[in-house]
């Protein structure tokens, strides 16, 4: 088996370390190239050449963004059996899309756990969401949602660590400056009226949505890998509104969210939302830019996935 291990020397916990004792590890079991990124977007490139030059496996050393970039560059010519397996070794802050499935938040144990399943050709095909051109692993969202990965990713360029307290303390100075604003979203579901006047919309393509810390976010209980994509829009940013419902987020019940003014759908083939202004999209963590409308498609079993 041919293989590649793409590391983020970059990523929040990624370590020279880790790096070496996985790619000791791997290279006793695999052929293995390494690369290390050193601009955006190389890993995508470094995946996208992977798949041309017909390797088996890519395994993403790195958080989020690392993983979403490999993503995209395997996917870069599209859905195809010549797609190589990814595999995933947590290394940066939330590491959603490795957690939900099943590996350690360690990145040492982890190992051990990719390393068991390498050895014991185990592997299962997972669904992925796409927004436009650009596939997500885990979520995405308008709104709010984004605009705090834009203030996030703003000072993570000027050199501060990405945290949860800073994280939240952020979310909250969005939520004053959302709760002010008139709702601008329009979500269309499939077979439904247009559903007007929301402030935002958050689209998942897994449970939990993402991590506080230790503390998983559950939007939409029902969505998975398996299904299509869940879907968690609120009409009014009132306090009362928005802490109850961050309480059920949090709280991981039965049922999930519930209330009169939420929207939730929890396997959906697609979604589209308008916006009467520019709003922030977010990707896997990754802020996109403003936009008008977007685009929402469940893609089932798109990736075959070592874990």
């Amino acid at each position: 088996m041919r293989a590649l291990l793409v590391t983020n020397p970059q990523a929040t916990t990624t370590t020279t370390a880790t790096r070496d004792v996985l790619a000791h590890a791997l290279a006793s079991t695999v052929k293995l190239e390494l690369v290390e990124t050193r601009y955006r977007g190389h890993a995508a490139d470094a995946a996208a050449q992977a798949r041309q030059d017909g390797l088996d496996l890519v395994v993403a050393l790195g958080g989020d963004g690392t993983v979403n970039e490999v993503v995209n560059g395997l996917l870069r010519e599209g859905l195809g059996d010549d797609v190589p397996k990814l595999a995933v070794v947590p290394g940066g802050s939330a590491n959603v899309f490795a957690r939900a499935l099943g590996m350690s938040r360690d990145p040492v144990e982890a190992t051990h756990q990719l390393l068991q399943a390498v050895e014991s050709r185990r592997s299962r095909r997972v669904g992925l969401g796409r927004v436009d051109d650009r596939w997500f692993t885990f979520n995405a969202g308008l709104g709010w949602d984004a605009d705090v990965v834009e203030a996030v990713e703003r000072q993570r360029e000027s050199g501060r660590v990405a945290t949860p307290l800073r994280y939240a303390r952020i979310a909250f100075g969005r939520y004053l400056r959302s709760a002010i604003r008139k709702p601008s979203l329009t979500v269309e579901l499939p077979g439904r009226e247009p559903i007007s006047g929301c402030h935002l919309a958050f689209v998942c393509n897994t449970d939990p949505w993402t991590y506080l810390g230790p503390w998983p976010m559950h939007t939409n209980p029902d969505c998975s890998f398996d299904g299509g994509l869940g879907v968690f829009a609120l009409n009014t940013m009132r306090a009362p509104t928005v802490i109850r419902h961050l309480t059920q987020v949090f709280a991981g019940t039965k049922y999930g969210p519930r209330g009169a003014r939420l929207l939730r759908e929890d396997d959906v083939p697609s979604v589209v939302v308008r916006c009467d202004r520019p709003m922030g999209l977010q990707v896997d963590g990754d802020f996109l830019g403003r936009h008008e409308e977007v685009r929402f498609n469940a893609a089932p079993n798109a990736l075959e996935v070592v874990a």
